[in-house]
């Protein structure tokens, strides 16, 4: 199957202009008429997925390897050591951010993930009702995403209605309409501005939320009868 035949596909799954306009989700290595026989999928790019792929493999991921304007390609240096090695397999890439997660990977992570019903979407914000005491709800989210303690910020005892947003939104603080929000990479100043709204707030981790999206997307592929593995690459970050 051609690679343009499978970008037909993802696009109609998760049609790739949802994508906000700071994104690069898309064909970002390969040419549309390449023949793939394999598929592999992961939320990220790393040497050592790379080194353990075969040749003329499709890598269809969540973060886009090449996000801002490239100037030059020095191969010593990231990305483009990375860019370098896919070339010289042949492995091409598709990306799928910012619309995957509008489209799949935010409903999947509050159903399938946390186990809530969502009563409300606003973009990249998913809203469940919860009506639980907070430090028991923060433990049991620390618990599904596998973190080994909740990072949080509380304002209140009981959480009634939650917001979600997988990977990095603290961003989106100032129209969040819940008592509680879920989202990674909150940084010092996030947490104070939640203070300052009365929003508690409870990290989920960016890789923790997101690497899901490699077990959402293989369920579709199955659909298209060629071998699609799950190759995830490992969380960046160690915790001692």
């Amino acid at each position: 199957m051609k690679i343009s035949e499978i970008y037909k596909f993802l696009d109609n799954l998760s049609p790739f202009e949802l994508q906000e306009s700071w994104d690069n989700s898309g064909l970002l290595l390969g040419d549309f008429n390449q023949d793939i026989q394999k598929i592999a999928l992961s939320i990220d790019v790393d040497e050592a997925l790379i080194d353990s792929l075969d040749e003329n493999v499709l890598l269809i991921t969540h973060h886009p390897i090449i996000f801002g304007g490239l100037k030059q390609l020095e191969f010593s240096k990231y990305p483009a050591n990375l860019i370098q090695k896919m070339i010289q397999k042949n492995i091409s890439n598709i990306a799928m951010h910012t619309n995957f997660d509008q489209t799949h990977l935010n409903d999947f992570v509050a159903t399938k993930v946390l186990g809530y019903e969502i009563v409300k979407k606003d973009g990249f914000i998913a809203y469940l009702d919860v009506d639980e005491d907070f430090d028991k709800f923060a433990k049991k989210v620390a618990s599904v995403f596998g973190l080994a303690y909740a990072k949080c910020v509380k304002c209140s005892n009981k959480v009634k209605r939650v917001a979600l947003t997988t990977g990095s939104g603290a961003s989106l603080l100032k129209s969040i309409e819940a008592d509680c929000f879920l989202t990674g990479d909150v940084k010092y100043h996030d947490a104070m501005e939640a203070k300052s709204l009365n929003i508690s707030l409870i990290d989920i981790g960016h890789f923790e939320s997101e690497h899901f999206f490699a077990e959402i997307l293989h369920t579709y592929l199955k659909n298209l009868g060629l071998e699609a593995i799950i190759s995830s690459s490992k969380n960046p970050f160690t915790y001692i």
